[in-house]
């Protein structure tokens, strides 16, 4: 736990009684004084109370409640707090805590400074925002990226704006798969030096497409590529959520992207082998996850030793969809044709299924 500044049990909420419309519960000086500059950039009102009993009155009211790495448990029976809001030095704990707290998302100040401000600012006027997907493997080689692609790709025929987002920074190139490497338009890479807001229709010209499809890839070259720090990937997932309808992210499984990318997802979908082995993995990857809702796409033909039933009830999520085994996936994830294996009727069925998860969140229509 960080030590710059510790808990003030003095602490007590400031701003007129009828004004409050952000919510901080925390002890700790120094975090109270990030988010109140933070908070006075935007415009907004803050209310800042040490006690987490003091807070049970004002935490239904609030437009938005957030709540310090020096808190340990919420009011009873009050909604989960939007934010945990934490410092650089505190480490894997932020996400582990969020997740027992039932926390929305985590900011890690003052890197994440640009992305609060932007969350609180929706957060008093809230505007019409697409749904972040998230597709995750439970093993690695599970096929969380063709996942994706098809999922993209059917609701991207169905008429509704979708971006792909490649998620993995060390998986090759999301480009690859789509046979898009010559592609033109914008590469993570190329946004980071973006700084603060980023306009959602900039963004979308910016952006190549495959598929009817915008995606955003790390590029597929042997080059390292330039880091993208989290305070911008948050920004970018922001403006696709309001420039996109549908947002499908390639997560990755590995900690850093899971931590970056997973927590701005409103749903994750974790894609396992019917195999007991990798039934296993993604149980303990369950621990890794934000506490959003999830479900399994399960990939293995019908018959396969371990049944959608026995795997749900092995890794602890509902069975969602079945991604189906195709003769020469392997060589079509090679060669960038698995856009071209997507207008089968088999794929088609599995992306539906999927989509039908989403219904009313998203503007999907029927399948031809």
């Amino acid at each position: 736990m960080s030590s710059a500044g510790g808990p003030d049990p003095a602490a007590e909420a400031w701003l007129p009684d009828d004004a409050a419309e952000v919510l901080l519960v925390t002890g700790f000086h120094f975090l109270q004084g990030e988010v109140e500059r933070i908070v006075a950039a935007t415009g907004g009102q803050l209310r800042v109370v040490a006690d987490v009993a003091d807070a049970a009155q004002y935490w239904d009211s609030a437009a938005a409640v957030l709540v310090g790495s020096d808190v340990r448990e919420l009011p009873p029976r009050r909604r989960a707090p939007a934010v945990l809001v934490g410092l650089n030095g505190e480490g894997d704990s932020l996400w582990h805590l969020a997740a027992a707290l039932g926390a929305e998302r985590v900011a890690v100040l003052p890197d994440a400074a640009a992305w609060l401000a932007e969350y609180l600012s929706r957060s008093r006027s809230p505007e019409a925002g697409g749904l972040v997907l998230g597709v995750t493997g439970g093993c690695g080689g599970a096929g969380a990226t063709t996942s994706a692609i098809w999922i993209a790709q059917a609701a991207a025929g169905l008429g509704v704006r979708v971006l792909l987002v490649d998620g993995d920074p060390w998986g090759g190139g999301l480009e690859l798969a789509l046979a898009a490497e010559e592609t033109p338009g914008l590469r993570w890479p190329d946004l980071s030096e973006a700084s603060g807001s980023i306009d959602p229709d900039q963004l979308s010209d910016s952006l190549p497409v495959a598929g009817g499809f915008s995606f955003l890839s790390w590029p597929g070259s042997r080059e390292r590529p330039a880091a993208v720090d989290a305070a911008t990937t948050a920004g970018v997932l922001d403006a696709a959520r309001r420039g996109y309808e549908l947002v499908v992210v390639d997560i990755g499984r590995g900690s850093e992207p899971l931590h970056t990318f997973a927590w701005d997802c409103d749903r994750i979908l974790v894609v396992v082998p019917a195999q007991l082995k990798a039934a296993v993995a993604s149980a303990r990857l369950l621990q890794e996850l934000p506490p959003v809702e999830a479900a399994l796409l399960v990939r293995g033909k019908p018959g396969a030793a371990l049944d959608g039933e026995l795997i749900a009830g092995a890794v602890g999520l509902p069975v969602h969809g079945r991604v189906p085994e195709l003769r020469g996936l392997a060589a079509a994830a090679e060669n960038g044709r698995l856009l071209e294996l997507g207008k089968r009727r088999s794929v088609r069925y599995f992306a539906a299924s999927v989509l039908d998860l989403l219904d009313g969140e998203i503007p999907v229509g029927e399948l031809p």
